[in-house]
């Protein structure tokens, strides 16, 4: 079996119903179910909270005892309940828990992948992870431009069919085969039963999970409210689609020469980066609204997303043994991809209901203390290697 191929194919299709997910979900029920936006925004919310505890505790507990290729499959099956839920569910009270039934199963898929990755990366079978993650970026990419054909043709509903197809490939695709060492279930000794202890006293873990954190809470405003924003500013609807993925089309370019131009580049270095694309990528969005710029800004998510993803995995491979990597990224999925973005959506829609622009400049909250924190530690990278070097 082509390992290579296998982690890229799965990261492909995971990707691709991402790409439905992240940035039409939101605007999907508010169009087709008839809520508001401040609802959307506490129904997307509470699932990310969700999200965080099934990431932070239900995945590492679960890698415990079932091998990954079952945790995938388990995952999948779950989305997919999740995502027919949604047929029914018309109230906000249903849309509320059917979303935070599928926050337990379907954003557990994304670190399930990742420590799949980490897994194969470190038992040498996997040699570049890069250019199989950008095969996600891809799938992202390319469903956006399928879909504004679709949207614009037969309107908002096709969103929640494309979803379901995705997802019914994807778990099709996890129950055939995968590399041997995925199938095997995990050795549980209590005597050296990973705790998140363990992470915290590992050098700098603590100070690289807060900077990508911020990193990713920064895009709670873009993830969620993109969509309607260029609609507020009267972007033709037939293009938003090809908009919002200038910004994978950024991170395919990113992941496809990182493992080439980035790997001498310490974590350090490439999430102070990162912080400073950010921080760039939002004052453009709030001091020109208008759809050539937010199209510009767009391809600085090579460095608010893609970067900072990289340089957190790049930390994990190096600092962090194998088998604390599940916790590692159940940590990530939880405080970065999940409560911080939550808290963020929240104040984003508070932000957004005043002034629309308001909402993307409330992110140098996060960019900003993020670079200066990235920028301290990349000096204590620089001071270490001074003094090997002695």
């Amino acid at each position: 079996m082509n390992t290579q191929r296998w982690m890229s194919t799965h990261f492909f299709s995971f990707f691709l119903t991402w790409g439905i997910f992240l940035p039409y979900w939101s605007g999907w029920m508010i169009q087709t179910k008839g809520i508001s936006v401040s609802e959307a925004s506490f129904i997307m919310s509470i699932g990310l909270v969700a999200r965080g505890l099934s990431t932070l505790f239900a995945f590492p507990y679960l890698l415990e005892r079932v091998s990954n290729k079952a945790l995938l499959n388990i995952a999948g099956i779950g989305t997919l309940i999740g995502i027919l839920c949604y047929i029914p569910a018309n109230s906000f009270t249903s849309l509320l828990v059917v979303t935070v039934f599928l926050h337990i199963f379907y954003p557990t898929l994304m670190p399930a992948l990742d420590s799949v990755a980490g897994v194969l990366v470190q038992s040498k079978q996997l040699k570049h992870y890069g250019k199989s993650r950008q095969w996600g970026s891809i799938g992202f990419v390319s469903v956006g431009i399928l879909l504004t054909v679709f949207t614009g043709m037969l309107g908002d509903n096709v969103i929640f069919w494309a979803l379901l197809l995705g997802i019914s490939c994807f778990v099709a695709l996890s129950f055939t085969s995968a590399p041997d060492i995925l199938s095997k279930k995990p050795q549980i000794n209590q005597g050296k039963k990973v705790n998140i202890i363990d992470l915290f006293r590992t050098k700098h873990f603590l100070v690289v999970l807060i900077i990508v954190v911020l990193l990713q809470a920064a895009h709670a405003t873009y993830y969620n409210y993109g969509y309607i924003f260029l609609q507020e500013i009267d972007a033709p609807i037939y293009l938003i689609g090809v908009i919002i993925n200038i910004a994978v089309i950024a991170e395919i370019i990113f992941f496809s020469i990182a493992d080439k131009r980035f790997s001498r580049f310490s974590p350090g270095t490439l999430l102070a980066l990162a912080a400073a694309g950010s921080s760039l990528r939002w004052v453009l969005v709030f001091a020109f609204p208008n759809i050539i710029v937010f199209c510009i800004a767009q391809t600085l998510h090579a460095f608010s997303f893609a970067m900072g993803h990289y340089a957190f995995m790049k930390y994990l491979t190096a600092n962090i043994p194998h088998t604390h990597i599940p916790k590692a990224q159940g940590m990530y999925s939880a405080f970065a991809l999940s409560w911080s973005t939550a808290v963020f959506t929240v104040f984003g829609g508070f932000l957004y209901e005043i002034e629309p622009r308001y909402a993307f400049i409330g992110m140098l909250a996060c960019s900003l203390p993020a670079m200066l924190i990235a920028l301290m530690y990349r000096k204590l990278e620089v001071e270490k290697k001074v003094l090997l070097s002695a």
